[in-house]
């Protein structure tokens, strides 16, 4: 069963700015009807997928650390 995620759920920044700014937008859900949410969920994830192709191409010219 899914946990209620109701209006004294808070949004835990991450502390990469690009991230928290996309997570914050999830807080703005709250009294949008149904149909409008899927705007506000393509808008996040958007910016997910921005912010993890910045990090990648970043890290494509960073050299790679070998954990061992």
């Amino acid at each position: 069963m899914a946990e209620d995620m109701g209006p004294e759920a808070q949004v835990v920044e991450t502390g990469h700015a690009g991230v928290d700014a996309a997570l914050a937008r999830l807080a703005e859900l709250d009294g949008v009807p149904s149909d409008a949410r899927v705007a506000v969920y393509e808008d996040v994830h958007q910016r997910l997928r921005q912010t993890l192709t910045a990090l990648d191409e970043r890290g494509a010219h960073t050299p790679a650390t070998v954990h061992r």
